[in-house]
């Protein structure tokens, strides 16, 4: 029976179970159960902290698991990333009060405030910058105000708690992070289980990327209108009972949908109908 970890809280845990439900897994219906067994898929889900689910994974006493690519390195645990999911999406940047430092290298000698002590001292390393880092959980913002250091590492979304904390960005990002599925480093990635596991997560994966798109053409407009939705492989082509008529069906970016519509009508293609694609495999 495959074992995986799950966020038990947090931004990662509400995303993950809608993705595993998506993918015809079991989920736990009342948030304080810890651990649910799926029988009919031979899976064992645990509900963990999701900054613990890196440790637990490379123990391996849990075969897969489903955290954050920040969490993940910042642990340093034995596990490396298998799968990006696409949701949970961050970036990870130094902020400091406007003129305090424009990049990496005018840290030296800094002590930086970050959740993220494993990521932001790696950083730092990488770039061979003698700074100090103190760790702190929750907000950092006011590390800075209290004097407890000169610059703070942290998540940026929309950047407007610093700059209500009167802070700015600066450099480059640390990080790009998202939700990742994680196996132990050296763990045999093409076991069975876990490779049904990952084809039916791609499976939502391209599902929420793509649409089926429907339509008809006259024959002599077929190409052009083949250029425009090539799908996968090639599209599906059909004879309709009008002469010089045929149907056409293919998957096409669901963010492009709207504009390909538009293109297939102006050269003549009529009844395009798109329709949400639940499943899929590729």
């Amino acid at each position: 029976m495959l074992r995986i970890a799950v966020p038990n809280k947090g931004s990662l845990s509400g995303p993950a179970a809608e993705m595993l439900h998506e993918a015809g897994y079991q989920q736990r219906r009342e948030s304080k159960e810890l651990r649910i067994v799926d029988p009919e898929n031979e899976v064992e889900f645990f509900y963990l902290r999701p900054r613990d689910i890196a440790i637990y994974v490379s123990s391996g006493r849990l075969d897969i698991g489903i955290t954050g690519r920040d969490l993940l390195i910042d642990s340093g645990a034995n596990a490396e990333e298998i799968l990006p999911l696409g949701f949970a999406r961050s970036t990870f940047r130094f902020a400091g009060k406007p003129g305090t430092a424009r990049g990496i290298e005018d840290l030296a000698g800094l002590t930086v405030a970050t959740s993220y002590e494993g990521i932001v001292a790696k950083h730092l390393a990488d770039h061979g910058v003698d700074a100090s880092v103190v760790h702190l959980d929750g907000a950092v913002e006011t590390a800075i105000e209290l004097g407890v250091a000169g610059v703070i590492a942290d998540v940026v979304e929309t950047g407007t708690s610093l700059r209500n904390a009167g802070l700015e960005v600066f450099g480059e990002p640390i990080m790009k992070s998202e939700a990742i599925v994680i196996r132990r480093v050296g763990a045999e990635t093409e076991e069975p289980k876990v490779q049904q596991f990952l084809r039916r997560l791609q499976g939502v994966l391209v599902a929420r990327t793509y649409v089926m798109m429907d339509y008809d053409c006259r024959v002599e407009q077929l190409e052009r209108a083949v250029a425009l939705t090539p799908g996968l492989e090639s599209p599906t082509v059909s004879p309709l009972h009008n002469e010089g008529w045929v149907a056409v069906r293919a998957m096409v970016p669901s963010k492009e949908a709207q504009r390909i519509m538009d293109d297939l009508y102006d050269i003549g293609a009529r009844a395009i109908l798109t329709t949400a694609i639940h499943a899929c495999r590729l």
